[in-house]
């Protein structure tokens, strides 16, 4: 599976960016997915996840609950983080990821595909 991420860029705090991710196969569905983000000299660490299929769960990182929001469209192979209320620390490359097995979604060493990340820039 191939991940294709979009839609980062500059916006000042307080402002909005919508993320992309399509996969490039017709099994989109049954990976559950997530977001990741790498800042400069930082690990990369969780952001949310949304589960396979009809995506009826999801879960958040403590820092973007009730701003940021995940949602996938299998029709279009795709699923979205929707970022609201942005800040200067939530500046980093974002990444999509694609979960096959049962390992936490978590941790980025149980994702099995990755895209290539888009980078998002809060200024003050």
């Amino acid at each position: 599976v191939q991940l294709q991420a979009s839609g980062g860029g500059l916006v000042q705090a307080g402002g909005s960016l919508r993320l992309s991710c399509t996969a490039s196969e017709g099994s989109f569905s049954r990976y559950g997915m997530g977001w990741f983000r790498q800042a400069p000299g930082k690990e990369r660490e969780f952001v949310a996840w949304i589960s396979r299929w009809s995506g009826i769960l999801t879960d958040y990182e403590e820092y973007v609950k009730g701003r940021f929001t995940i949602s996938r469209d299998n029709a279009k192979n795709t699923v979205y983080l929707r970022m609201n209320s942005l800040k200067p620390e939530d500046t980093a490359v974002y990444y999509c990821a694609a979960l096959g097995g049962s390992g936490s979604y978590y941790y980025s060493t149980s994702y099995d595909y990755w895209g290539q990340g888009t980078e998002v820039t809060v200024s003050s």
